[in-house]
């Protein structure tokens, strides 16, 4: 879990974030994106944010947390300049936030490494991870919606974390691409193909890759991954 508290939730992507900079995974998820005009739902501590201003990407970032606008600012230092911080919530946007959101014009929209205090998703010990789940599913639907009202948006892009056989890759990109499908994209102007869906090793985890092996026989052979699914626009 990611922390019962904003304070905790924070500490806790500071590090997975210094973490992942440090392993060049922001550098490969900005690396995927195709356009130049980013809305960034959810940018968290601004890891992300760093990564797409420095491949030289405009980009609209917002979030429903003031500590996290912040945290990207004060993160992006004079880069911050080069793009556009809002406060808003995609589940819940309002007029001028759409209409903010409309004028930048995003030609891409992504939400990377969703996360979120246990008192949004409402998470429980014993839970199996269902309320997590069904947050990130729920929130991952709002996303895709908003890209699909956007009519100068071409692409959509989410990376998440996940654990898989490395071996089985391949099966687990067709996975992916049928997951989103089937829910996240359904019965929205936007498909996703198996070429989009990749992923990337993280390292380190090893805790919480011991308990997701121990936790059935199937999944010894498991490693923690990035999964990165692209959804384009039907022409």
């Amino acid at each position: 879990m990611s922390g019962a508290t904003v304070s905790e939730f924070l500490d806790y992507w500071r590090q997975e974030g210094e973490a992942y900079v440090r392993a060049g995974d922001y550098e490969w998820m900005a690396s995927l994106v195709p356009g130049e005009r980013i809305l960034e739902v959810g940018c968290g501590l601004g890891f992300g944010s760093a990564a797409l201003v420095a491949h030289g990407l405009e980009v609209l970032a917002i979030d429903s947390l003031p500590e996290c606008l912040a945290a990207t600012r004060e993160r992006l230092g004079d880069d911050a300049a080069r793009m556009t911080l809002m406060s808003a919530d995609v589940t819940a946007l309002d007029a001028e936030q759409m209409a903010t959101i409309q004028a930048f014009a995003p030609d891409v929209v992504i939400c990377w490494l969703m996360g979120a205090p246990i008192e949004t998703t409402g998470a429980k010990l014993g839970d199996g991870g269902q309320a997590v789940a069904a947050y990130r599913e729920g929130v991952h639907r709002q996303v895709a919606e908003l890209a699909d009202r956007l009519s100068s948006v071409r692409a959509l892009q989410f990376v998440d974390r996940t654990a898989i056989a490395w071996q089985a890759k391949d099966l687990g990109r067709d996975t992916l691409v049928k997951y989103h499908q089937g829910k996240t994209l359904l019965g929205l102007h936007f498909v996703a193909e198996r070429r989009n869906a990749l992923y990337r090793k993280l390292e380190g985890g090893l805790a919480d890759l011991a308990q997701i092996r121990r936790s059935h026989p199937s999944l010894r052979n498991v490693v923690p991954v990035l999964a990165s699914l692209l959804a384009e626009r039907k022409i």
